[in-house]
């Protein structure tokens, strides 16, 4: 009788357990839908997410400026061009009046050329003198800081501003030089082993910002 007691007291916990383990497997199998592909991306914002981000970008700039006279836009290509085109009309909004916006190309300031493939060159336009003013360097992605790095020796190339504030899209970390941003609109932990992409219209026909995973692929940082 006591070992029947026994069984019997013990059946509601199996059965929840049991329970527990197929809703478990059914969450499971859910995950696993679709293509392997679709599996490692997520979508981490969207075309809402990144015009807000620049909304409150363009507010942080006008703030810590005190409005923007001495100050103009500089996006590194490739994405961070019309990244700043869209900060300084929503700068040029806010405040009433144009702020203007240039185009930096990085490629031959790298530190790891003759470590990649070379990268196609691109104009740099910048359509006003950089001294005296303050430079908002616009990019996309901040990953390792090297991509940045080679901006700033860019733009002393053509100038002496009197101050450089960064502005990103998305910060994923990984740091391997000593520098931070003024502004960022979303900040996204990351693993080595992802990739973050960023999507604009006006070169992907939509905005957004994935994450997916790269598996035995060294990416090489920002």
């Amino acid at each position: 009788m006591l070992r029947i007691a026994r069984r019997f007291a013990s059946t509601p916990h199996r059965v929840g357990a049991i329970f527990y383990g197929h809703l478990m497997g059914a969450m499971m199998g859910a995950n696993r839908t679709g293509t392997p592909a679709e599996r490692a991306r997520a979508l981490v914002m969207d075309g809402a997410d990144v015009g807000r981000a620049l909304t409150r970008i363009a507010h942080e700039v006008v703030e810590r400026n005190k409005g923007t006279d001495g100050v103009v836009v500089v996006g590194i290509h490739t994405r961070g061009v019309p990244l700043a085109a869209r900060l300084a009309g929503k700068l040029s909004e806010i405040e009433g009046h144009p702020v203007p916006a240039g185009a930096l190309d990085v490629a031959m300031y790298r530190d790891d050329i003759g470590l990649r493939p070379p990268a196609a060159t691109r104009d740099t336009d910048l359509p006003f003198d950089l001294a005296g003013r303050v430079v908002v360097l616009v990019d996309d992605v901040l990953y390792t800081g090297r991509t940045i790095r080679a901006a700033l020796d860019a733009l002393t190339d053509f100038g002496r501003p009197r101050a450089i504030q960064l502005a990103v899209l998305v910060d994923r970390g990984h740091r391997e030089l000593p520098l931070r941003a003024d502004y960022v609109g979303k900040n996204l932990p990351t693993a080595l082993d992802q990739e973050v992409r960023v999507l604009l219209a006006e070169t992907d026909g939509e905005d957004g910002v994935l994450i997916r995973d790269v598996l035995q692929t060294k990416v090489v940082g920002s």
